[in-house]
């Protein structure tokens, strides 16, 4: 795992919109295998409700992975 800051993760969400969308897209797929009980509306709902907790929470290993999947690109 890189070793990068809250604040590196953030600004680069921040500042980069693709960067944004696939961490954001990558969170959203975790958060979906941990409901797998759900369906695909009770999905929707809830990732609306824990969006921005996950956002925050999952910045530095959201961004540290896609570090590491555009360096094997």
């Amino acid at each position: 795992m890189n070793n990068i800051s809250m604040h590196t993760a953030r600004m680069a969400m921040n500042r980069d919109p693709q960067v944004r969308d696939w961490v954001e897209q990558w969170l959203k797929d975790k958060e979906r295998a941990a409901q797998a009980a759900m369906t695909s509306e009770e999905f929707e709902k809830h990732w609306r409700y824990v969006r921005p907790e996950r956002m925050h929470e999952g910045a530095i290993e959201a961004v540290s992975a896609y570090m590491q999947q555009q360096a094997q690109q």
